[in-house]
Formats: structure tokens, C-alpha cells, sequence
């Protein structure tokens, strides 16, 4: 299995406070059937802004020098969406944040209130710039859980979802998990992704998800969404019949 968003980074975000906990955090990952971590340190958050790229850089080097072998880091970003967005990304190139494993994914994180620019046609202005946008969370932001009709256009503008695995197997409350159910039933997500943040309240798990998928929407399924679907954005590849 491949986990696209995972905090794992000591000390930029909510995510570990020490090195030997990120440490920690990546076995127990690799334990549990994780081959390569994409770890996702919020940026552009009111509270982690981490606008240096070379420092998340340096970060996740030095975890994985202290792990050694397996899993495999690769660096990404929880990007928060804001207004100014768009403009950073036309004005820099996206050299100030930081895309999945260096590909043209973005996983964007949108805040818990309604944003002035609708989500599709955010996600639709970015597919046009050449990014591929990926929606963190979707059943965890109540003002997109609960609008059946803003997640399908989004979806159908070009953007993908990826939900939490703990959000599938109800440890996120009923809300969340009825959310990823529906989208689950549509076809409408493209990821699964552990969004693990500590060792214990919110571990860096994906087994239970990979067996409740398989359980629920067959074994295709799951592997399609915890496999296949992240190895294609770790090689920044398009992924068939998303957005």
C-alpha cells in the first residue's frame, strides 16, 4: 500500500513532536503493510504556514536517514485553500508549495467554511493550469459532506477525492462514515489515505480501511484505491476515468 497523506514530520505541524515519534509513526506504517509514505505537512495553514519548501525538505530526509530502509518517504504538502491560491500558483510556478512526490498532484485542504470560489471551479482552473487537484478529507468538511451535488461537480470538474481510511471504518463518527459510503457507492473516490497524525488517537493505519473496501466493494476496489491509484500519482501518472 501506498499512503498519500500522512503527518509524520517532527515538529511543522500537529502531526509528532519529536523525531523518534515520526520514527515510530513510519514503522508502525511499514508494519501494517505501507511500503511508501507521501507525507503531507500542512502548508499554508493560519497556524503552519511551513513556507520554506527546502526546510520540509531537510525534515523528511532526516527521518528517513534515522529510519534506514522501509517504507519510503516522499515529500508532499496539505495545502490550505484560500482566495490568493490561484494567484500563487500562476505567479511562482507552484515553487512555494509543494506537490505529491514531485508530480503535478496537489492535495488542497479546504477550510471548514465555504470558500468564495466554489470548489469545482477551483479544481477546474487548476486541471486547465496543469495540476491535478486530489480534495483531502472531503467527508470530514461538513459544508462539502453535506452537498451531494458539490462533491459530484467536483469530481466531474477534475478534481479527486481521497478520504480518510479511519472516516470508512467509522472511527471519524457516522457522518463521516456515511459520507464515504455514498461516495464509495458512486464511484466517486480515488484514495485512501491514512491522514495519520500520532501513534495512538490517529495512527498511520490503512489495513482496516484495505479490509472494509474489499469487504464492502470488492477486492478491486480496494486495491485500486490504496495500490494502484496512489502508485500512479507517486510516478505522475493520470488516473483512469478520475476527474
Amino acid at each position: 500500500m501506498i499512503d498519500i497523506h500522512v503527518h509524520v514530520l517532527p515538529g511543522v505541524d500537529d502531526g509528532p513532536r519529536t523525531l523518534e515519534e515520526g520514527v515510530a509513526m513510519c514503522r508502525l506504517a511499514a508494519a501494517d503493510g505501507v511500503e511508501t509514505l507521501v507525507v503531507t505537512p500542512h502548508q499554508r495553514h493560519e497556524l503552519w504556514a511551513n513556507e520554506e519548501p527546502a526546510a520540509l525538505t531537510a525534515a523528511c530526509s532526516a527521518v528517513q536517514e534515522r529510519l534506514g530502509g522501509a517504507p519510503r518517504l516522499l515529500l508532499g504538502a496539505e495545502i490550505r485553500v484560500d482566495g490568493d491560491l490561484l494567484d500563487l500558483l500562476a505567479g511562482d510556478g507552484g515553487r512555494s508549495v509543494v506537490p505529491l512526490a514531485g508530480s503535478h498532484y496537489l492535495l488542497l485542504e479546504f477550510p471548514p467554511f465555504p470558500t468564495r470560489l466554489p470548489p469545482s471551479e477551483l479544481a477546474q482552473e487548476l486541471a486547465i493550469a496543469g495540476w491535478r487537484p486530489i480534495v483531502a478529507h472531503p467527508e470530514r468538511i461538513p459544508w462539502l459532506a453535506e452537498d451531494p451535488a458539490a462533491l459530484e461537480a467536483l469530481v466531474a470538474a477534475g478534481a479527486l477525492l481521497q478520504v480518510t481510511g479511519s472516516s470508512v471504518t467509522g472511527g471519524m463518527g457516522r457522518g463521516a462514515a456515511e459520507c464515504c459510503e455514498w461516495l464509495l457507492d458512486r464511484q466517486l473516490v480515488h484514495f485512501i489515505g491514512s491522514d495519520g497524525h500520532n501513534l495512538h488517537a490517529r495512527p498511520p493505519l490503512l489495513s482496516p480501511a484495505f479490509r472494509a473496501v474489499a469487504a464492502g466493494w470488492g477486492e478491486g476496489t480496494a486495491q485500486r484505491l490504496l495500490c494502484e491509484n496512489p502508485a500512479r500519482v507517486v510516478a505522475d501518472a493520470a488516473i483512469p476515468g478520475g476527474g
